[in-house]
């Protein structure tokens, strides 16, 4: 089978081969092509039109007995195929300048935005969940204050935290001291850290969804996956095979030619093409632009940090320092701002947009949070002033002026209590009372002082001292303190003796309970006839003092189950009882040797083999013994 192994010697055999065996090699050549399921024992497949041709020649084989479909082996298959051809990918023409303008505009918005979301985590950090990870509420809330959608947050939150950029602080992420170096340099500078984490990121970072199409949270700590990396490097890597001044008129057909290349690269289930949430990470980071490898892809692909950052430098323009305020209290910043222009404004206004340009919007309240930071009115004029592309407009000096005028006339103190008096003099002796500075005392007005002690405490103190303080209610009027002796409320009566006691009566305990009973056979004898009395509730006649106690407290089963459990107990049988017990489970114990002792029934329980006390409310049902 050597001739087999050498596709030129193949082709060349089929080249003599008759037009009908060539048609039959075709044919069964087709990745289409599916050979007979059953063919019956003695068929001859040779008799097929050119097949025997092929099977003298080793083009085609078949069972040494002649009998089963004839086959052809894959290197035959393979020579007559030819080599595999990649997916067709539309093309249209792309200038480098072109490619470069859209590149440039991608990093310059996601550095834009990158840097809004890190500086709203470095403010308020996102909580974590309890089974770990960012979820989709504090995604939402970070895309909301950094004005960008969910995939630039998470892209920002796993590329940063990659970087060391953020960390698990307890129940939080928060940025780390490697951040404030990070806000504080260039743009360009900024740029390649999130772009080279992205580049060894064991995961695909937008990916926002499971196999089952359950919401993902960021920062959950998978697994590193292979194949994600796989994904992304064929993806470059097919973009870089593009002829020369040609992009793929769609991006996201690049999926299918990447997945051709590297068809064990991972593929995400929210996908509706191969590698579209990696098509679409990349046109965001500006690793792709107009269907094309971008000087920034192509520096990630010869995994050059040299590259990169020089890349980043020509793309990337410097951060803007100064911004220009409009007379309707705006401030617009173009292109990506400086780490203290942003300071500045986030402390005097508030964000509206941001990404190429940035928009803030001053008003009384963000004015007010400055002057609240303890920012004075005029470093505020003159910190504007300073990054001011022309003068400061005038609204705006009004609006700090006006803010200013009003801050702070209103003062609010925190208390514990209030000392207040018609004495100045005995005042100013308390509040400089060595043995009260515990207290915390300060004197707001000649007749107030405030403590930081609560109510009780100041009293008890002042009274040791020597003072006579009175307390006051919320409206003002004196308090008065009558001593009151606390009182319990009424418990449940609780058992009248131990649940534990022998199984079988006393010689002593028979003698008296028969006295009993004859002493109550005499007043009955000689009691006046009469009629038993009616049931309250519905009327029924109790025929003995232990039927009706019963019905008082035994509210859950009817008066045949009360007359039955009444027996019971008078005649000392045994019964069988269901009781739900406090943990609401519902049991069926059959009971014996029954003691009535309202609002409980003592008994012998053959399920537990021992003494219990069951409460007669519980009891839902009375039944012969089984």
């Amino acid at each position: 089978m050597e001739h087999h192994s050498d596709p030129a010697r193949v082709a060349a055999v089929v080249a003599q081969a008759p037009a009908d065996t060539r048609k039959l090699l075709k044919r069964r050549a087709d990745p289409a092509y599916r050979p007979q399921a059953f063919v019956l024992f003695g068929s001859q497949p040779a008799s097929e039109p050119g097949a025997r041709w092929a099977l003298e020649r080793g083009l085609l084989v078949q069972h040494r007995y002649g009998y089963g479909p004839a086959r052809m082996p894959a290197e035959v298959a393979l020579a007559l195929r030819g080599p595999p051809a990649p997916p067709v990918t539309p093309l249209v023409p792309v200038s480098p300048a072109e490619v470069d303008s859209e590149a440039s505009a991608a990093a310059t918005a996601f550095a834009a935005h990158g840097a809004s979301v890190l500086s709203v985590c470095a403010t308020a950090p996102p909580a974590r969940l309890k089974s770990g990870g960012v979820g989709a509420r504090e995604l939402a809330r970070i895309g909301k204050a950094a004005r960008c959608e969910e995939t630039v947050v998470r892209l920002t939150l796993e590329t940063a935290y990659e970087a060391g950029l953020m960390a698990r602080d307890g129940d939080r992420v928060a940025t780390t001291d490697a951040y404030d170096t990070w806000a504080e340099s260039e743009p360009a500078e900024r740029l390649p850290v999130l772009l080279h984490a992205w580049w060894t990121l064991g995961l695909t970072p937008s990916q926002a969804r499971d196999n089952d199409n359950k919401v993902l949270p960021a920062l959950a700590g998978t697994p590193s996956c292979a194949g994600c990396l796989q994904a992304r490097k064929g993806l470059l890597t097919a973009a870089s095979r593009l002829p020369a001044g040609q992009g793929a008129k769609n991006a996201a057909e690049l999926g299918p030619l990447a997945h051709w290349s590297r068809p064990l690269a991972e593929v995400l289930p929210q996908d509706a093409m191969p590698f579209a949430t990696v098509i679409r990470e990349a046109e965001v980071l500006g690793v792709l632009a107009r269907g094309a490898l971008s000087p920034i892809g192509a520096a990630l692909l010869a995994d050059s940090t040299e590259e990169l950052a020089a890349a980043c430098h020509r793309l990337l323009p410097a951060a803007t320092a100064t911004a220009r305020f409009g007379s309707d209290l705006t401030a617009v910043v173009t292109g990506t701002p400086a780490a203290r222009l942003v300071t500045l404004l986030d402390s005097v206004a508030d964000r509206e947009t941001s990404g190429t340009a940035s928009l803030w919007r001053f008003s009384p309240a963000s004015v007010r949070r400055a002057l609240d930071a303890g920012h004075r009115p005029d470093s505020i004029e003159a910190d504007l002033g300073a990054v001011a592309a022309g003068p400061v407009p005038q609204p705006l000096s009004y609006l700090t002026t006006d803010t200013a005028r009003s801050h702070g006339r209103i003062r609010i103190a925190s208390a514990a209590c209030v000392i207040h008096g018609e004495e100045p003099a005995l005042l100013t002796e308390i509040a400089a009372h060595r043995k009260l500075s515990r207290l915390g005392l300060r004197r707001l007005a000649p007749t107030v002082l405030v403590s930081r002690t609560p109510l009780e405490k100041t009293l008890a103190s002042l009274r040791t001292e020597g003072y006579a303080p009175v307390a006051e209610t919320a409206d003002g009027t004196v308090r008065v303190e009558r001593p009151r002796s606390p009182r319990a409320t009424a418990p449940v009566p609780p058992p009248r003796r131990s649940v534990s006691r022998p199984s079988t009566p006393s010689r002593t305990t028979a003698t008296v309970k028969q006295a009993e009973l004859a002493a109550l056979a005499t007043r009955l004898a000689v009691a006046p006839l009469t009629h038993p009395a009616p049931d309250p509730c519905n009327g029924i006649p109790f025929a003995t003092d232990t039927e009706e106690i019963i019905a008082g407290y035994a509210t859950q089963i009817p008066h045949a189950d009360v007359r039955q459990l009444a027996h019971a107990v008078d005649s000392g049988t045994a019964v069988t009882i269901e009781y739900v017990a406090t943990t609401g489970s519902r049991t069926i114990r059959t009971v014996s040797g029954l003691d009535l002792d309202p609002p409980y029934l003592y008994a012998w329980c053959h399920l537990r083999d021992a003494e219990r006390v069951f409460t007669l409310s519980r009891i839902h049902a009375v039944m012969p013994p089984a």
